[in-house]
């Protein structure tokens, strides 16, 4: 249990999470808020169950037990209707007060961002996003946001006298199953809610975020060039970048040399990112860059200098000279794809 004096009417907060199922399977970031939910409510000694709409495939509900699901509720409602992140976060809010909980958390994802400011509206509760750490004192929830970049941390107290709204940064989220967690007995309930009216916005059409125009933040595939980069490279790496259909990052010193914008940066005084993969091309890996990427799912380096600081912070580093390596790596690219752009 909880520590003595943080409850609500008599017991522990309870928790329920938002996992999305897109193309009703269940992605990283459905796994990763689970991740989060088992150590969250670990932390308050609370109960915690699933919340989702529509109807998953077996599969993706069989892969909820490993991360201790023991309940899944499926909110049941016109397909129409789910086309409005409205109706959505009232449904959500419906669903909240159905299961007496206290917390909603979500991932600060497209959707989890979107719907986290309408849901504190429909239960009247308090918000905070892009958790990064919490911590209970056994009188308050102390949560932790990065703000300034990485420099400066925000933090708030939730004494459970409302309800919370909680999205976390996709920054913490992962995929491993925690050691300590136990496997659930998913067990799935269909809940259909009260008739809801049409909402005021409706999505008509979803579309694939561009890699090259994304906000690095947002990225999945990210390819960045340091100062091992010259003229001549930069442009080889701007190929690679559009042949893989990933985003350009770049470093401090070459952003300096005005290799592209700011927005392109990559380190503590730049964008924070943690991609699904992180290329490094002739980056050295000063502190400050490594601040902004190490929370990349996985990190393959290339230098010329085996004893850059980037290389040990890689899950793979390579040795080699990117006057070299970047034609070839460019063509053996190319034959994958099928040819230049």
């Amino acid at each position: 249990m909880s520590p003595k004096g943080f409850q609500v009417s008599g017991k522990s907060p309870n928790i329920v999470v938002f996992v999305d199922f897109p193309g009703a399977k269940l992605d990283d970031y459905g796994k990763g808020v689970l991740t989060e939910a088992s150590r969250l409510a670990n932390v308050l000694g609370s109960e915690w169950s699933v919340l989702s709409f529509g109807e998953p495939a077996a599969e993706s509900i069989e892969a909820l037990a490993p991360y201790g699901v023991e309940k899944l509720t499926l909110i049941k409602s016109d397909e129409k209707l789910l086309d409005s992140v409205d109706v959505q976060a009232r449904l959500l809010a419906l669903a909240t007060e159905q299961e007496d909980a206290s917390l909603l958390l979500l991932p600060h994802n497209d959707l989890g961002a979107t719907l986290a400011p309408l849901l504190t509206n429909e239960l009247q509760a308090a918000l905070f996003t892009e958790t990064i750490a919490y911590a209970n004192d056994g009188e308050k929830l102390t949560l932790s946001r990065k703000i300034l970049g990485a420099q400066v941390a925000e933090m708030k107290c939730w004494d459970a006298r409302s309800k919370l709204v909680l999205t976390v940064s996709p920054e913490i989220l992962s995929t491993v199953v925690l050691p300590s967690v136990k496997p659930g007995s998913v067990q799935v309930e269909r809940w259909q809610p009260p008739t809801v009216a049409p909402g005021v916005t409706r999505i008509i059409e979803r579309i694939a975020a561009d890699p090259q125009t994304v906000d690095l933040v947002d990225a999945e595939v990210i390819v960045s060039a340091g100062l091992g980069c010259n003229d001549e490279a930069i442009g080889q790496v701007k190929e690679l970048v559009q042949l893989l259909n990933a985003s350009l990052g770049v470093t401090r010193p070459a952003y300096d040399l005005g290799y592209t914008g700011f927005e392109r940066m990559v380190g503590q005084t730049g964008k924070t990112v943690a991609p699904q993969f992180y290329l490094a091309l002739g980056i050295s890996g000063s502190m400050h860059h490594l601040g902004g990427m190490k929370d990349s799912k996985r990190i393959v380096s290339v230098n010329i200098d085996p004893k850059a600081p980037i290389v040990a912070n890689s899950d793979e580093g390579f040795v080699a000279d990117l006057r070299e390596l970047l034609p070839l790596l460019i063509e053996r690219v190319k034959s994958a794809v099928g040819g230049s752009l």
